[in-house]
């Protein structure tokens, strides 16, 4: 089919469809409780953060961690924060963790059935929680 315009004459193929831009649909909303993860429940309540590693070492040694365990933590990273540590370890009953003080991030953790014959070394202080 041919459709004369004004002066011009254009061939129009009326059998194409030009494609056409449509907007993208937004991404459904999550529930934002949803998205926080164990780490930003626990870094919130306590201001303690916890390396992927160290998450790893929790995890793989089944070692449990309660909200009083936190506050012990946290008193902890507080008490060697006060006399000028960078990085502590900290000695609780049941496991034993290393942490950096000034990033208050716990770096790896150690149950007590894994303990034996273990070395700790680049720490300047040792903590014990109780």
């Amino acid at each position: 089919m041919v459709v004369r315009l004004n002066i011009m004459t254009r061939k129009v193929d009326l059998n194409h469809i030009p494609p056409v831009n449509l907007p993208r649909p937004a991404a459904p909303k999550k529930n934002k409780a949803a998205q926080e993860s164990f780490q930003d429940v626990f870094k919130k309540a306590t201001g303690v953060k916890f390396s992927s590693h160290a998450m790893d070492r929790i995890k793989s040694r089944n070692i449990q961690l309660g909200q009083e365990d936190m506050e012990k933590i946290t008193r902890a990273l507080d008490l060697a924060g006060e006399k000028g540590s960078k990085e502590a370890l900290l000695v609780c009953e049941e496991m034993v963790l290393i942490a950096s003080v000034k990033n208050r991030t716990v770096i790896s953790a150690v149950d007590k059935d894994n303990l034996k014959e273990r070395v700790f070394t680049n720490i300047d202080s040792a903590v014990i929680v109780k």
